[in-house]
């Protein structure tokens, strides 16, 4: 009985080192290309003012559609960018802060919402900075397989809260999905850069 064992055991170790063997030989030769996105040739970027008509002006891509947000949990001023060409998605949300228990409430959202995906996500970068324009900006960094790779919120910590977050509703592995997260990061880190308040609109909010 030993005998057959140790001869078991020994054909168990053959056949991992040969199937070793042929990953490492499938890795060199045959690199699959991600389904529906191997043709695509990004855009140069491009970038457009929202309407005067939203308590926040920034830059957004001309490839993306500036929409309302038309879901249940959706308020005044909320909008979605959408990218038709990658099937991508940016929330935008904006409050009001009227205390400082809003301003403490709204910072622990954010970072309930990023953590939320820490079951998947195989680390969660926090980087804390200055916009150009003076305001806080804190962004999380997601990497793995979750359906949000990039969000970050803006805040003067006094009136106004503005929070965004990017999404891919796909079932493509992010890292076949990574020239197309790129791209799109680099738009959300634009958004941050041309962040400003609309007096016109939010000092009229109450």
């Amino acid at each position: 009985m030993s005998g057959y064992l140790s001869g078991k055991m020994r054909l168990l170790y053959m056949i991992s080192g040969l199937l070793a063997l042929v990953a490492c030989r499938s890795e060199q030769d045959f690199k699959p290309k991600p389904k529906g996105y191997h043709h695509i040739e990004l855009p140069p970027h491009q970038y457009v003012l929202t309407p005067d008509s939203l308590p926040y002006i920034f830059e957004y891509s001309t490839h993306a559609k500036l929409m309302n947000d038309t879901s249940f949990v959706a308020e005044r001023y909320w909008m979605e960018l959408y990218y038709p060409e990658f099937t991508a998605n940016i929330d935008v949300s904006y409050k009001r802060i009227r205390s400082p228990k809003d301003l403490r409430d709204y910072v622990n959202d954010c970072y309930k919402l990023a953590q939320k995906h820490n079951i998947r996500a195989e680390s969660i970068e926090e980087i804390i900075t200055k916009t150009p324009n003076g305001m806080t900006a804190v962004m999380y960094q997601l990497e793995g397989d979750v359906p949000t790779t990039f969000q970050f919120y803006v805040t003067d910590s006094v009136k106004h809260f503005f929070r965004t977050s990017l999404y891919f509703p796909t079932s493509q592995k992010n890292d076949s999905l990574a020239p197309l997260i790129r791209y799109t990061t680099q738009d959300m880190v634009h958004i941050i850069n041309t962040l400003r308040w609309n007096p016109k609109v939010a000092d009229r909010l109450k």
